[in-house]
């Protein structure tokens, strides 16, 4: 027997000990469901608490044991009236305790409870009844069904939920705290939470102590910790206080989101963010220079306007690839095929080399050039007629350090290259050689075109395969 039972049968036995009138006005009054039988188990007498609880008022001196409308064993199981704690008591001869029941009301509604039976005996010790005192657990099933919900939340979290004293002591370490930082609830219980804190954040350990102190609560506090394995890792933190049963703050809980990933993220769209402002501002000086050189180079409004068009199409293309794949570069095969797709088929391009991933400004300058030639073919060379073939190949030097391409245009129509000093011989011969730290020879004859070029593979290549 607990003490509180041991308390209630001394109360019970007190109650017992007084007369009739006194000890019924009293009971009367409680708040508490008490009710009394005589030694058969017929009920003598009942307080407003019991009608209250059982939702109706039993016969006096009729119904025996309890005045529910209905009982149930724990599990749901009718319970017979006669099989009540109540009347297992005056049955056996002894108080019994520890079991739990259901009652159901006449509306339907049910309620937990534990019955304290205790038998009233006259002064010679023989048994004249029983009086009872439910205890309604409502409450407390509630209060166990929400904490045990609440556990399994905490405990399935993917979040580090942890609970702390003001010193710092870890007290709980969930399942989500072990993936999270790599610790045992064994090894982190009863050690201090600057365990997982890097030596340089220390002080906000006693900043958040102070704030917690004052009762504040912290949301989504974003800081660095250190995993057991010594990676450090971005967390959000929210920090509440946790009070004991008179309201005084005793400690903390602190949910822990590793937010590792999101930062790697921010941070390279920032970078993202800061390449392409670099690019777009190269494009814009790489577009007006076409627009000047054009410019300079034709007096029909109509042609420049053809022209300066055309070429920011091919700035376009080579973004496309550029951002498809997130700005690392475009293969030298896609970047050609990409340029020469719009001026004919595909199948008059021959195309040899390793398998090269360029560098952006490799993308942009090369791009350029190779719609040069590809405009140069479809005005006048094989991309204008159904003979000639272009064959363009690319490799890289013994010493692993210098670039070569050429693009070989032969058998179609007799080769021109539009103007003598147009832009696109500029672009091939100045340009886009200079801007990739190399040089660039253009060759022709009544049946071959050739551009060469040659580069510094640092101005060229993001990675070789």
């Amino acid at each position: 027997m607990d003490i509180a039972q041991s308390n209630l049968s001394s109360s019970l036995a007190a109650l017992h000990s007084m007369d009739n009138f006194s000890r019924d006005s009293l009971i009367m009054e409680l708040p508490i469901p008490v009710y009394t039988t005589d030694k058969t188990g017929i009920i003598t007498f009942y307080n407003r608490a019991a009608a209250e609880f059982w939702g109706r008022e039993p016969r006096i001196g009729e119904e025996h044991w309890c005045g529910s409308w209905k009982l149930y064993w724990p599990d749901g199981t009718p319970m017979q009236h006669d099989e009540c704690p109540m009347a297992m008591s005056l049955r056996e001869g002894r108080d019994v305790r520890g079991l739990e029941a259901i009652a159901e009301r006449s509306d339907g509604s049910r309620v937990a409870f534990r019955p304290f039976p205790v038998l009233l005996r006259d002064n010679n010790g023989d048994v004249v009844g029983a009086m009872n005192m439910l205890v309604d657990l409502t409450e407390q099933k509630r209060n166990e069904e929400s904490a045990q919900h609440l556990a399994a939340i905490v405990e399935s979290s993917d979040d580090a939920i942890v609970s702390k004293t003001l010193a710092g002591i870890v007290r709980s370490w969930n399942r989500g705290a072990e993936r999270v930082f790599g610790y045992t609830a064994e090894e982190m219980i009863g050690r201090s939470i600057t365990t997982v804190i890097p030596p340089e954040r220390l002080g906000e350990e006693a900043s958040i102590v102070d704030r917690i102190r004052k009762g504040e609560r912290l949301d989504h506090y974003e800081t660095i910790r250190v995993r057991k394995d010594g990676v450090r890792i971005h967390v959000s933190l929210t920090i509440s206080p946790v009070k004991d049963s008179t309201g005084r703050i005793v400690g903390a809980s602190k949910i822990a989101r590793d937010i590792t990933e999101r930062k790697e993220k921010e941070e390279r769209i920032v970078m993202l963010m800061r390449e392409v402002n670099h690019r777009v501002k190269n494009q814009y000086a790489v577009i007006l220079s076409m627009i000047r050189e054009t410019g300079n180079r034709t007096g029909d409004s109509t042609e420049f306007e053809q022209q300066v068009r055309e070429r920011i199409m091919a700035l376009a293309r080579s973004h496309d690839l550029l951002v498809h794949a997130e700005w690392r570069g475009a293969t030298v095969s896609d970047l050609l095929l990409a340029q020469t797709k719009p001026f004919g088929d595909e199948s008059s391009v021959a195309i040899s080399g390793p398998l090269i991933v360029l560098q952006p400004n490799a993308v942009q300058y090369l791009g350029i050039a190779f719609h040069e030639l590809a405009t140069n073919s479809a005005k006048y060379g094989v991309f204008s007629a159904d003979q000639g073939n272009i064959a363009v190949d690319w490799y890289v030097g013994d010493d692993g350090k210098t670039f070569y391409l050429t693009w070989t245009e032969s058998d179609g129509p007799p080769v021109r290259l539009g103007r003598t000093h147009g832009f696109g011989k500029i672009v091939l011969e100045r340009v886009t050689p200079l801007s990739l730290g190399g040089t660039g020879t253009l060759e022709q004859t009544p049946k071959r075109l050739v551009w060469t070029l040659r580069a510094p593979m640092e101005n060229i290549a993001a990675s070789i395969t």
